[in-house]
């Protein structure tokens, strides 16, 4: 319940900074680390994030927590906290299933615009095959790895839904495959319902 109210609070906060602009295409995501990722990690998490979103239409303007009471000029925002570790030091020739990666805050059964993500969890969850990895690819598929779990998660407050699509970014649960291959993206269903919120917001080009 505590950490229910202070995201309301921090939402107050930020919903009072500046006024939406009605021009604007890009969200504006506040991103925390508990621990701040090597550069290639904290890239690659971004990069993921904006060539899964983009086939929607959505760009990103990227900020800190650390100035989340800066004026919003966005018509939509998300606020990610991404817990634990976010790097590959100290991997491990096994397994782990710890639990859900990430997850979104509700009040009421309403999606708040606050989500968070594990990195502890996501690298003991794919260390054993990350290991595969060549070493100087390694830390570029961890990125796009905790880059696609924080998409999910976007994927949610921006729909304002907790449903879940059968395939793709927008399913409940993942493979190691789906975190380390090549390609993985939203099927047309969750592409689909994301193209709408936008364009069902205030401002929209459509209304």
């Amino acid at each position: 319940m505590r950490a229910h109210v202070l995201l309301l609070a921090l939402a107050a906060s930020l919903a009072a900074g500046g006024q939406p602009d009605a021009a604007a295409t890009a969200i504006v995501v506040f991103t925390g680390f508990q621990h701040e990722p090597p550069a290639p990690v904290s890239d690659a998490i971004r990069i993921e994030v904006g060539e899964i979103l983009r086939h929607a239409g959505i760009g990103f303007d990227w900020r800190s927590l650390a100035d989340a009471r800066s004026a919003v000029e966005s018509k939509d925002l998300a606020v990610i906290k991404i817990n634990g570790r976010c790097d590959i030091v100290g991997l491990l020739p096994n397994r782990v299933y710890p639990g859900a990666l990430g997850w979104t805050y509700l009040s009421d059964g309403a999606i708040l615009p606050f989500g968070a993500v594990d990195c502890d969890r996501i690298r003991a969850f794919i260390q054993a095959d990350l290991l595969g990895v060549p070493a100087k690819r390694r830390q570029q598929a961890f990125g796009r790895a905790v880059g696609r779990v924080l998409a999910h998660e976007l994927y949610h407050i921006l729909t304002h839904s907790s449903h879940h699509r059968n395939a793709g970014v927008g399913k409940a649960e993942y493979s190691v495959r789906d975190l380390l291959d090549d390609e993985f993206v939203f099927d047309d269903a969750a592409s689909e319902a994301l193209r709408e919120s936008q364009a069902s917001q205030p401002g929209s080009a459509n209304e």
